[in-house]
């Protein structure tokens, strides 16, 4: 449906705005409390002389913030100390209405906190610049430092590491020994082979010198037979 709007809805249109809306959206909020109506010729002449009364009352209301509210507010510095936890996380958090309240303290100056424009609220410690939206058209902004309160707290000593026991490096030198014994175990081994060979070289010359003496005797066993037959 296509409305002319005889008053501001936030968000959505201004007075004097002409726009498409959906049927049950008109039927069932902006028809019934007069925000909208149709848009034919007389409702947006009625609309128009709106529109032109609200620019006026408008540009009065800014020149007044701009005035009287800006120099009070505008660069503001305040201080807000919260409850930190030992890794400096926030107990909660600073929201728009902690700093419009810290705002009227300071200055005297009564705001709505929806004038202080946060997407989300202060978690985190440290300095935060913060627009404060005065009227539509005048924008102040303000400086909100976040500080731990009593300050931040001290991080819990690390425990102290217990010397090593002299037991540990007499555990080493003593695993150690079997490292040694097993180096030397190969060259034995080596030694041990040996022998057997050793003994068999040496039991070689005997066998030769027994082969010697049986062919010897062989020869004076036939020497006496032929003499024998001689005679």
């Amino acid at each position: 449906m296509k409305v002319v709007f005889l008053e501001e809805v936030e968000g959505t249109a201004r007075t004097g705005d002409v726009k498409n809306v959906a049927d049950g959206f008109a039927r069932n909020y902006l028809l019934p409390r007069k925000l909208a109506a149709p848009a034919t010729e007389h409702y947006i002449a009625v609309a128009g002389q709106k529109a032109t009364k609200e620019a006026k009352r408008q540009d009065r209301v800014d020149g007044e913030a701009r005035e009287r509210l800006l120099p009070l507010i505008d660069g503001q510095e305040m201080t807000i100390e919260v409850l930190v936890g030992e890794q400096g996380k926030l107990f909660g958090s600073v929201t728009t209405r902690d700093i419009a309240e810290r705002l009227h303290k300071d200055t005297g100056v009564e705001l709505e906190h929806r004038q202080v424009s946060l997407n989300q609220p202060i978690r985190e410690i440290g300095t935060h610049e913060v627009p404060v939206k005065l009227t539509r058209n005048v924008i102040a902004n303000i400086t909100v430092n976040v500080h731990p309160e009593g300050g931040m707290p001290e991080p819990e000593p690390e425990p102290e590491l217990e010397p090593e026991a002299p037991e540990a490096a007499s555990e080493g030198e003593t695993a150690e020994a079997p490292t040694e014994t097993a180096a030397d175990e190969p060259a034995a081994a080596e030694a041990a082979a040996d022998e057997p060979a050793a003994e068999e070289a040496a039991a070689a010359p005997e066998e030769e010198t027994t082969t010697e003496t049986s062919a010897a005797a062989t020869e004076d066993e036939e020497k006496e037979s032929a003499d024998q037959d001689g005679s």
